[in-house]
């Protein structure tokens, strides 16, 4: 949070706090921070009005205030309620980790706590002196008796400007004792907190302090140290996954339209954007026949516009108690906004939210999906959303709304120009030593050979077939040779075969509802170009002749 971030939350808990909301739920790893910022709260009485003694309490320790504990034995979940339920003054009460006493895995539900907390609910609504309880732990559990009672309070995670006043205090306080040299400049000094952006404050004191002690110095250098520490962060939570790619735009062979589209987007998060009025772009949504490069995309968008890579599985939002799966689905929307600019990469959506319709789960899949989708319609931080998808049908109609993403585009099966580009780029990359090249010649005429013999092949399959070329020649232990091309090619079947009804009603469904990803003028030439006799090759049929998308070039 930053100051205005942290003013926001704090007027947003005085407010339930002057409601006489009984039981707020905050979930956070950081609980000296939340303590901190309730403590705050609770002594502002310009914003509470009532000021309020604050107590903590832990199973460990007990009812405490300000360090001094209460009681011997309040240190009893039941004995601590009691003591809530009796005590007479305005105060606010911290229970820390309280959700062990609610379920989880290593335990059943305690239900006395339970009970004397629902016991508990008129002498707090209507005591004479206002008095809250606010439950503050990582992990969110909430039993179904208690899901009316209790109200969900998020607490963001630190702010840029939070982050960066820590790293001037570890700068400041390892330079005056002359331990660690700092080579920073203050562009540097905002990289390395920015790169710290989706960490709690113990998380990036942590990668901080891990950069000094690698090589005893802090330099613009240790980006990396500090991102290798998030991912190892986002990796934990299991929901999220930090992908780190090396996927250049320019290995993406063809897609000039999409390309350009992107291309014209680079940067517009930034401040140069928002003179031209113009806000930061939401994301696309990317569908067509599976293999065509799809994935590649997402991950070649990440190096082009230099921007951290998430993946989110869908599948691993969903947990096994109530409000577990809402709980997921904020915190990882949390994550992406406080490491914003970021991409976020759902692959397969329809798979993540099948079956929304049928309401097997109690509504909980469609609670999560309006969740996501209320998201990208308001959204305000720059997270630019990409989803891709195979059986587009399968997604629901609001998924496609306007608004939702800037734009749909289809990706078809590679024309014979974009064909020559995926071989040149496979090709190249893998023949790098002379005995494996031999006198073979990677020439514009064998390009064009290969091109027109693997018409109605994807991405994927032509990648395989330099790939089996390859082991031909590696069985044999000899240099590669243009034959051991056509025998992969003859002993491929492409998905334009296999998978001809499915591809037709994608296309189909893209000529009126998505853009094409490859230009006009190629897909002309894919029309216009005849077909090699042998082998025999699924561009003779309706699918190597009708392309999918509608005709808008960036």
């Amino acid at each position: 949070m930053d100051g205005s971030s942290i003013m926001e939350f704090k007027r947003l808990l005085s407010n339930l706090m002057r409601a006489r909301f009984p039981f707020l739920y905050i979930t956070t790893w950081e609980e000296t921070r939340a303590i901190s910022v309730i403590s705050d709260t609770a002594n502002d009485e310009e914003l509470i009005k009532t000021v309020r003694k604050v107590f903590t309490w832990s199973v460990t320790r007990g009812l405490e205030e300000n360090g001094r504990i209460i009681s011997e034995d309040s240190n009893e979940a039941l004995k601590c309620l009691e003591f809530i339920e009796s005590y007479e003054e305005p105060a606010v009460f911290i229970l820390k980790d309280f959700h062990v006493f609610f379920g989880s895995d290593s335990r059943h539900e305690d239900y006395q706590v339970i009970r004397k907390i629902r016991d508990m609910l008129p002498a707090l609504k209507q005591s004479v002196n206002p008095k809250n309880v606010i439950f503050v732990s990582p992990t969110f559990i909430l039993p179904n008796d208690l899901q009316k009672d209790v109200t969900i309070v998020d607490f963001d995670l630190p702010s840029f400007a939070e982050i960066k006043g820590m790293l001037k205090e570890m700068i400041e306080a390892n330079r005056v004792n002359g331990r660690i040299v700092m080579d920073l400049t203050p562009d540097d000094e905002e990289r390395l907190a920015k790169a710290a952006l989706g960490l709690t404050l113990c998380e990036a004191e942590n990668a901080f302090a891990r950069a000094m002690v690698v090589d005893g110095r802090l330099d613009i250098k240790d980006v990396d140290v500090i991102l290798e520490e998030k991912r190892q962060t986002i990796k934990k939570s299991e929901i999220l996954e930090f992908i780190k790619t090396d996927i250049k735009i320019e290995d993406v062979g063809g897609l000039e339209n999409l390309k350009r589209w992107l291309h014209k987007r680079n940067k517009s998060w930034m401040d140069s954007a928002a003179q031209y009025g113009l806000p930061a772009p939401k994301g696309i949504l990317i569908t067509g026949v599976p293999g065509c490069g799809k994935s590649l995309v997402a991950k070649a968008i990440s190096a082009m516009w230099q921007l951290p890579l998430l993946r989110l599985d869908i599948g691993k939002i969903f947990g096994m108690y109530v409000g577990t799966s809402e709980e997921n689905m904020r915190k990882a929307i949390q994550t992406v906004e406080a490491i914003s600019p970021s991409i976020l990469w759902i692959d397969e959506i329809e798979k993540g939210f099948s079956g929304i319709a049928d309401g097997g789960d109690n509504g909980t899949s469609s609670r999560i999906f309006g969740t996501f989708l209320t998201w990208m319609q308001e959204k305000t931080k720059p997270v630019f959303v990409i989803a891709t998808a195979n059986n587009i049908h399968a997604l629901p109609a609001e998924m496609m709304r306007k608004g939702r993403f800037d734009e749909i585009f289809f990706v078809d099966l590679p024309t014979k120009k974009e064909r020559k580009e995926i071989f040149n780029l496979h090709i190249r990359k893998r023949l790098k030593e002379p005995k494996v090249i031999g006198d073979f010649q990677l020439t514009e005429e064998i390009l064009h050979l290969l091109a027109d013999r693997t018409e109605g092949y994807v991405g994927a399959e032509v990648e395989q077939i330099v790939i089996a070329a390859l082991f031909e020649a590696f069985s044999e232990d000899r240099s590669i040779q243009l034959n051991d091309f056509h025998k992969a090619i003859r002993n491929t079947v492409p998905l334009s075969i296999t998978q001809a009804e499915q591809i037709q009603r994608i296309r189909e469904w893209a000529n009126v509802r998505a853009v094409a990803a490859t230009p006009k003028e190629d897909r002309m030439e894919y029309i216009q170009e005849s077909v090699a006799p042998e082998p025999p090759n699924p561009g003779d049929s309706e699918i190597g002749s009708s392309r999918g998308g509608r005709s808008v070039d960036f």
